[in-house]
């Protein structure tokens, strides 16, 4: 065990001792540190790459599980170091100390910690301090860790900012990209202009990594201040110009997010992009080519739509001439004109698809599918099929991929059926397959099934109907009936088989099989009388209601068939009314009221004793149905025109159902997006367009073609060298290669891998084959390489180290910038706005002296929030409301009232909590113990929670005498104040010296925004407010304001909320308060309690 170990293991008033002893040591610690996955302090940093630290945090394998094989000693002592209370002050007097290795070995530990998915927020004020450190390794990991929790600790971050712009201007261009990062974090309305001018100044910088950071950074700008739009529009305008294949994928990202219809700015960069595709990381070039398949559609001509335009005008032609002579010249001209115009596909269309045909032997199944996509809205029909191929390759992977993948073969299964009828093979279901994936092969099978293979298709279905998957087999005869349905020639045969499955043992084969067969008869009913009556026979054993129900439609419906059954099974039907389910007694009285109109004789007692029972029935729907078919069926006095024509109602032809896929009209949404795959409009999804009637002007996409003999590509990765200041063009060559030999040496470590997945694969010749092209065609890649490479200066040994050790930091810190929607603050959800808005009442007591009338919440239905369901606590259900009352035992705590009920049918005791898990700072005072809750009873408790002015969950145990739980309590940011009673000057007063702070209007959040159409007068404002926030009303001289003030409970921070209407519905919206986040989230939920 190394010093460093000792030492965090001892008492924290040893700890100094042993500082002064362990001097020497210090090598071996930092050698033998636990967190040090390749055994050397200053690489840790550089080796880890994006991939082994997403394992990492997520609990998977990567380059954690090596290192527990390589140390397994370190790991333990890790393990121990963290469990112990006292380690987190350990760590902030080793971030307090004025050795730098001891700030690079706490920091080590504190990313490590995060890696495995611990808390380590309460250390953010002693990391933060030193984000000013002159050791660069130092520097690096406290930016890693801001990155990770400055929305958590936005007040804190904030008094940093000014070191965070120091670094945007640091040396390394590592520190300048995590700078601007850790201050694009930041979701402070405050600082949107320092965060503008930094963009800015990232987008013109040298580094092709701080660029590609600048970009990410856009999208999370945009999202906190929209009206920075045409700004970031302009930023965007200058990165896409860019010509190093690191920023392309991040700005089309930042141009998708800000500006998707701004087609204008593509124009130019068009054919860059297009060849820049086959070397930009592999996100990016989804990113890419989902943005160019919208832009084709708007620029291109349908090849497709062109080519049926040609045939129909041949054809014209051809008929044209036998007309007499009035009409030849318009016909001829008619004829003509598409003559003058033959399609002809345009070069930068067929850029496009050659550029990213070889994407199809990407290695990434998103890479794959995008190209397949790309293919199937653009490409010709003739050049569609290579893409299919690729597509059942990727079934071979695991079943996620395979069910995206599949979902899109299903869709385009039915346009292009030939594409995949080679493939035929690779559809067939393995018993291992998850029920969902079964279900759309068979879609696909059902699809690609014709006149040639369906003797082949209907013997697989045979078999999959023995199956033990209930919902497969069901599937598999629906599969059979629509393939009876699509090809006459095998319609009887599949009735037949269908008609066998009904004397199955299997209860749910035979009710699937009746459904079926009700459908395929509607087609010929007069041919199949003999099935009608085996089905007929079935009614006594069949339980299935969709069954039992399809029966009796096929009977009434063809009842002249079986003249002499179908009284029959009225009488037995009529038995057993009271006892059908709803869907099977509207068909009994559907029955009977054919049979009257066709057979009274015997069957008009049978009817009006259904009818009887039907009258008095539960369900409305059989009541009404009864009384209808009653006075249309039986004439009276009162019956009006139509009883005349009940023979024609009810005994019409019906037309025979169609059987189509539900993956019919899926094609309008873009494949491969989540629309697609919902069928549904998601969230952000993009109208894929619709192609034009005449193709745009090309010549938009000429501006940047013509490149100047001082510069020129070089190598198939994308590298330009240019005419430019010799720092730039050297940076940017040695990043270049230093982003190819990191591809190769991915490779290499990807070999072993990816040579067991082609043994797994060997077994189909098809993939052999495309393996072995795949490896042809990255051999002859490697030699142009080789053959290109010697054109670009080589950079001296030196530089190469640091510029692969700096693109290895860069994957560290680039870990979610793929999503920047999805870094937002943690501000309280929704959905808590609607809530508070009902939850605001409980506990509320009119008789309190120390509540004003203002603060009562409006009046409703009171809201309790969920704690503990009833199935999920075994019959114990637990709901809770902020009563916005002071807690008596501690003023500072928020009161928390919980209401217990037992659902169970025994009684449930010793109720308590246990093993509060809480953030630094927050504190809980428990209820009392519940010793005994009886059967059927409820109880409510107040419990006292001190949120730390935060809305951070507090997480706990609830406790009963057999079982435990793990329940979490957050509040909304309204509930974290009480009301505050200030006179008109007081309330200026105070917002004066708030805005007098030492932070120079930092205390001072104001927004516009328009009110709702029920925010009509100020009584309703101050309701809606009040509802909001616990707050209390301040006096005001002028009408058109609405003053608010109160203080949160823990810290007892002044807020104060001024509303000042405008003319028509505009308003201005103005918090104070010392504490940003409170102030922030406040007004959030303000803003939108007035909006609605």
């Amino acid at each position: 065990m190394s010093t460093m170990q000792k030492l965090l293991q001892l008492p924290v008033n040893a700890v100094n001792m042993v500082k002064n002893a362990q001097g020497i040591g210090q090598g071996e610690e930092e050698a033998l540190s636990p967190v040090t996955p390749d055994g050397g302090t200053q690489n840790w940093y550089n080796a880890v790459q994006p991939e082994e630290l997403r394992h990492l945090r997520f609990g998977g394998g990567g380059g954690g599980g090596e290192w527990s094989e390589e140390h397994p000693v370190q790991e333990e002592g890790l393990t121990s170091v963290q469990t112990q209370p006292l380690r987190h002050d350990d760590l902030k007097e080793m971030l307090d100390s004025n050795k730098d290795s001891l700030k690079l070995e706490a920091m080590k530990r504190i990313v490590a910690m995060i890696a495995r998915g611990k808390n380590a927020s309460d250390l953010f004020p002693a990391v933060v301090k030193n984000v000013a450190c002159k050791n660069i390794e130092v520097k690096k990991l406290v930016y890693v860790y801001l990155v990770r929790y400055a929305e958590e600790q936005q007040d804190l971050a904030l008094l940093s900012i000014s070191t965070f712009q120091r670094g945007l201007k640091d040396p390394n261009q590592l520190i300048r990209a995590s700078a601007l990062r850790v201050l694009s974090s930041i979701r402070v309305t405050i600082i949107v202009p320092i965060m503008m001018l930094a963009i800015k100044e990232a987008a013109s910088d040298m580094s092709p990594y701080v660029r590609k950071t600048a970009a990410h950074a856009i999208p999370k700008l945009h999202s906190l201040d929209p009206e920075q739009k045409d700004q970031l529009i302009e930023v965007i305008e200058k990165l896409l110009a860019d010509k190093t294949t690191l920023v392309a994928g991040s700005v089309v990202m930042a141009f998708e997010e800000v500006c998707p219809d701004r087609i204008d700015l593509i124009h130019k960069n068009y054919r860059k992009l297009c060849n820049l595709l086959i070397d930009v990381e592999e996100w990016g070039q989804v990113v890419i080519i989902n943005m160019l398949t919208r832009y084709a559609r708007t620029q291109f001509l349908n090849p497709n739509v062109n080519e049926s335009l040609l045939e129909e005008s041949g054809e014209r032609a051809f008929y044209a001439s036998d007309d007499d002579e009035e009409d030849e010249d318009k016909k001829a001209e008619e004829a003509a004109l598409p003559k003058r115009k033959p399609y002809v596909m345009d070069p930068d269309h067929r850029l496009l698809l050659r550029n990213t045909k070889p994407l199809l032997q990407s290695r990434n199944a998103a890479v794959v599918m995008a190209v397949a996509q790309l293919y199937f809205h653009l490409a010709p029909k003739a050049e569609v099929g290579v893409i299919a191929k690729a597509l059942v390759r990727l079934m071979r992977s695991h079943s996620e991929v395979q069910y995206v993948v599949l979902q899109n073969v299903a869709t385009m299964s039915i346009k292009r059926r030939g594409m995949f009828e080679p493939y035929l093979k690779s559809f067939y279901i393995r018993s291992t397959d998850p029920t969902q994936i079964k279900i759309l092969k068979l879609e696909v099978l059902t699809n690609l099934a014709n006149e040639t293979n369906i003797s082949t298709i209907l013997r697989e279905f045979q078999t999959y109907i023995k199956s033990m998957d209930k919902d497969f087999v069901a599937a598999s005869i629906q599969a059979i009936g629509r393939c009876a349905t699509n090809i006459g020639e095998v319609r009887d045969t599949c009735l037949n088989g269908l008609v066998q499955l009904l004397s199955n043992r299997d209860e749910l084969v035979v009710a699937e099989s009746v459904v079926v067969i009700k459908k395929l008869l509607q087609m010929q009913p007069e041919q199949h009388s003999d099935i009608i009556k085996h089905m007929a026979k079935l009614i006594d054993n069949i339980q299935v209601p969709m069954a039992r129900a399809s029966i009796l439609w096929l009977i009434g419906e063809y009842c002249e068939h079986v003249p002499k059954i179908s009284p029959d099974v009225l009488r037995k039907m009529a038995k057993s009314f009271t006892n059908e389910e709803d869907i099977v007694k509207l068909q009994i009285i559907n029955l009977a009221a054919k049979l009257y109109l066709t057979n009274s004789k015997q069957t008009k007692l049978l009817t009006q004793y259904v009818l009887n029972l039907a009258k008095y029935d539960q369900n409305y729907d059989i009541r009404d149905r009864a009384r209808f078919i009653r006075q249309l069926i039986v004439p009276t006095d009162k019956s009006g025109a139509l009883s005349k024509y009940a023979k024609k109602l009810f005994l019409a032809l019906k037309p025979a159902p169609v059987l189509e896929s539900p993956f019919k009209d899926r094609d309008h949404f873009q494949l491969g997006s989540l629309s697609h795959l919902l069928n549904a409009k998601a969230g952000g999804y993009q109208e894929l367009p619709d192609w034009p009637e005449s193709a745009p002007d090309p010549s938009v996409r000429n501006q940047e073609e013509v490149i100047d003999s001082s510069e020129g590509r070089i190598g198939l990765l994308g590298d330009w060298r240019e005419s430019g200041p010799p720092s730039s063009t050297l940076l940017e060559q040695s990043s270049g290669a230093e982003d190819r030999k990191r591809g190769r040496k991915a490779v290499k470590n990807q070999k072993s891998a990816s040579e067991s997945e082609s043994e797994s694969e060997s077994s189909e010749s098809e993939e052999e084959e495309s393996e072995e092209e795949s490896g042809e065609e990255s051999e002859s890649d490697t030699d142009i390489r080789k053959k290109k490479t010697p054109v670009s200066k080589q950079p001296p040994k030196q530089s190469k180290k640091e510029s692969k050790k700096e693109t290895q930091e860069m994957s560290l810190l680039d870990l979610d910038d793929f999503e920047p929607t999805t870094a937002t603050a943690p501000v309280t959800p929704v959905n808590f706005m609607s809530s508070s808005l009902v939850s605001d009442l409980e506990g509320l007591s009119l008789t309190d002296s120390i509540l004003a009338p203002t603060t009562i919440a409006p009046s409703g239905s009171i809201k309790m929030y969920e704690l503990l369901h009833r199935i999920k606590g075994e019959g114990l259900a637990v709901e809770y409301c902020f009563s916005r009352q002071p807690f008596s035992p501690d003023p500072n705590m928020v009161a928390v009232q919980i209401q217990f009920t037992n659902n169970t049918n025994s009684e449930t005791k010793n109720l308590h909590i246990e093993e509060p898990k809480l953030q630094s700072g927050m504190r809980v005072r428990e209820f009392s113990e519940i010793e005994v809750l009886a059967a059927g009873d409820s109880v409510t408790v107040v419990m006292g929670i001190d949120f730390c002015d935060s809305t951070q969950a507090a997480n706990f145990q609830l406790c009963t005498h057999t079982r435990k739980f793990f329940v979490t309590i957050q509040p909304p940011v309204g509930e974290l104040m009480t009301p505050a009673f200030l006179t008109e000057n007081d309330f200026k007063k105070e917002q004066e010296n708030l805005l007098d702070g030492k932070l120079m209007g930092m205390n001072e959040i104001s927004e516009k925004l328009s009110l709702g159409e029920k925010c009509v007068n100020e009584h309703i404002i101050v309701e809606r407010v009040t509802a909001t926030a616990n707050l209390s009303r301040v006096p005001c001289g002028s009408d058109k304001e609405c003053r608010f003030a109160g203080k949160t409970v823990s810290s007892g921070c002044l807020v104060l909320v001024t509303v000042a209407t405008k003319e028509g519905v505009g308003a201005q919206l103005t918090v104070n308060c010392e504490k940003m986040v409170i102030g922030t989230m406040l007004v959030k939920d303000i803003l939108q309690a007035l909006s609605q």
